[in-house]
């Protein structure tokens, strides 16, 4: 689940860096000053993908060391009951 809503980010990261593109190649200012807007675009697109990334690692991060301590605990709930069953 975690992938999927990771990816459905960085698509929309992209088609917003996509979409800012295009909008500034058509509007009506001087080359110097588009690429120089395009320049600042391009690097907040990439530091918001940055962050999403960084953040979806974290969260993964979190699940997987989640996941261990449930494994945990289930291995042990096991044991106990077969112990019972046994006497």
């Amino acid at each position: 689940m975690a992938e999927d809503a990771s990816g459905k980010v960085v698509w929309f990261v992209a088609g917003v860096a996509i979409g800012a593109t295009v909008a500034l190649l058509y509007a009506p200012q001087p080359g110097k000053q588009t690429r120089r807007i395009l320049v600042k675009k391009t690097a907040e697109g990439r530091d918001a993908v940055v962050d999403t990334s960084k953040d979806v690692y974290e969260r993964g991060k979190e699940i997987y060391e989640k996941s261990l301590e449930i494994a945990d605990d289930a291995a042990e709930l096991f044991e106990r009951g077969k112990k019972l069953v046994r006497g």
